[in-house]
């Protein structure tokens, strides 16, 4: 048995706060009784009503997915351009967890729980992710601090990062680091190397949390594990 705002905040239809909200209102039935009582508890063979929608209720599925470039994160594309849903063959209505670049490779992660997405995208959350970034120009030390301390991105600071220096290329001018952030602004970190003065040549995120893209290649996905799923919502939580 499961309470009942958990179950529809992990259909995907709103946030468990929302859900809380619906109940007190009245806009929830269950087997066609309205329930008003928060904590109230449901069974997989229970019918859901939201404003008189059937709740779909799907087996709850976690992907970690190898980003290809040239591939949209997102659910649809008005252009018709392929989508990381496109590469999971999967029945139930999946979303990526945040979002790649077009141009931007690496590791995503989808799911159908809107609970869980919910808690991993959050303000609060400070789960790490971390990118091999390749950029056109030569880094100094003083660089890598101001990256570390935190840079001005549209009028906020960023929070503190890690960086590192992995090899300069003198005769070629660029340099390939590798940053740890724990944010998830729009186009982050490429905006990270254009407050330094520079641009990002190239951009793949190499591990989410706990999780890395290990035995995959582009293209490819595997099912997150029951332990790295309990791993990320307490990484999520600290």
């Amino acid at each position: 048995m499961i309470r009942l705002q958990k179950v529809i905040a992990q259909s995907g239809l709103c946030s468990r706060r929302k859900a809380e909200i619906l109940i007190s209102e009245g806009q929830v039935k269950v087997n066609n009784e309205v329930i008003t009582t928060l904590g109230y508890k449901v069974s997989n063979n229970d019918e859901i009503r939201v404003n008189n929608k059937i709740l779909r209720r799907d087996r709850l599925e976690y992907y970690v997915l190898y980003k290809p470039k040239s591939i949209i994160s997102s659910t649809s594309d008005d252009k018709g351009r392929d989508t990381v849903i496109d590469l999971i063959d999967s029945k139930v209505r999946l979303y990526p967890i945040g979002r790649l670049d077009y141009d931007t490779t690496g590791i995503i992660i989808l799911t159908n729980d809107g609970e869980f997405a919910n808690l991993m995208m959050h303000p609060r959350s400070k789960i790490e992710k971390t990118y091999l970034v390749y950029v056109d120009g030569l880094i100094g030390a003083e660089q890598i601090k101001k990256l570390e301390q935190g840079v001005l991105i549209e009028g906020r600071m960023t929070s503190k990062a890690k960086a590192r220096i992995i090899e300069k290329d003198m005769k070629h001018d660029n340099t390939k680091l590798r940053i740890t952030i724990t944010e998830g602004r729009n186009h982050q970190v490429k905006k990270m190397i254009n407050a330094i003065g520079l641009n990002v040549k190239k951009l793949h995120r190499e591990v989410y949390g706990n999780v890395n893209l290990k035995g995959l290649i582009p293209g490819m996905y595997r099912e997150l594990k029951k332990d790295e799923i309990e791993q990320l919502k307490l990484l999520a939580l600290r």
